[in-house]
């Protein structure tokens, strides 16, 4: 039983796109992309520095496009799918319940309203490395904070003003060796981006989304999600509300997962795989290079 996931934001780098244009019919798709969307994307994987590809309009159809390019490339029929954050977008068109264009040009409207919701106050976020996930949640609560990503494998992200956040890291909770303030725009998954779920809701209207092809599991609370309808109401819905990733992998095991590829930029979530889900086999597609041996992993572990 294989599942094919899709990571967030925070796991681009400069020139991590560059590889994958190199593909056979790879820059015809991102440039068709890159002219629907009105983003270069092709020049903002391959030429931007780490604070241009930070800012969250650039980041998101960023991330939509390079796992969209892999998964291509890796022509792979999972069981199931999922994605963190932004990856829930990518995975709904591994699903089939939308194409690749409309993914685009849905995370593009994503992408450029939660950044303006993000500049109307100063927020951030932080991981918290260590302690224990209840208690840091009551203390993050304590302080006004949202658990905005309970990522499984004891790690948790909090979100909120920053002013909230620097108290975190004067305050941190009993157990927490370190608070790491992450490199992104805004507190996403809180309501500091209610703002943006409207403006996300209209594009969707747009949208004639149909059923998932293949057992499609939503990060809002780690179940199943059957029809097409469903998925994109909660794409809507998670901009503004805590990614459960913790409870996506207690339904890989539940599934009977036994193999996880994630798609590029990859790494973040099988690292959590790793730790979460033992037993379970796992790879990231970061370059090409690694095309054959998760074609490799995927002939062994892809169920009917």
């Amino acid at each position: 039983m294989l599942v094919l996931v899709a990571p967030g934001q925070g796991a681009q780098t400069p020139g991590f796109l560059t590889p994958w244009l190199d593909l056979p019919g790879a820059a015809d798709r991102v440039a068709a992309w890159s002219e629907a969307i009105g983003l270069d994307l092709a020049h903002y994987g391959t030429k931007a520095d780490a604070d241009e590809i930070r800012d969250t309009a650039v980041a998101q159809p960023l991330l939509v496009a390079a796992g969209l390019l892999s998964a291509a490339a890796l022509d792979a029929s999972p069981n199931v799918v999922a994605g963190h954050s932004v990856g829930e977008i990518t995975a709904a068109a591994f699903a089939g319940v939308i194409g690749d264009e409309a993914a685009l040009r849905l995370v593009r409207t994503r992408g450029l309203a939660m950044a303006e919701a993000a500049a109307v106050t100063e927020t951030g976020m932080a991981a918290l490395l260590g302690g224990d996930p209840d208690a840091s949640v009551a203390h993050l609560e304590k302080l006004g904070l949202t658990p905005a990503n309970v990522n499984g494998a004891g790690q948790i992200v909090a979100a909120g003003t920053a002013a909230q956040i620097a108290a975190l890291i004067e305050d941190k909770p009993e157990g927490v060796r370190r608070v790491v303030p992450l490199k992104v725009a805004g507190a996403f998954h809180t309501s500091h981006m209610a703002p943006a779920v409207d403006r996300l809701r209209e594009a969707a209207a747009e949208l004639t989304p149909a059923d998932p092809a293949v057992t499609y599991v939503s990060n809002a609370d780690g179940k199943a999600v059957a029809t097409g309808d469903e998925v994109i109401s909660r794409l809507v819905g998670q901009v503004a509300n805590p990614v459960r990733w913790d409870l996506c992998m207690e339904t890989f095991k539940e599934l009977g997962v036994t193999a996880l590829v994630e798609a590029c930029p990859g790494g973040t979530l099988t690292g959590l795989a790793k730790r979460a889900l033992p037993g379970v086999k796992t790879l990231a597609l970061k370059t090409p290079d690694d095309l054959d041996a998760a074609r490799a992993l995927i002939s062994e572990h892809a169920g009917a």
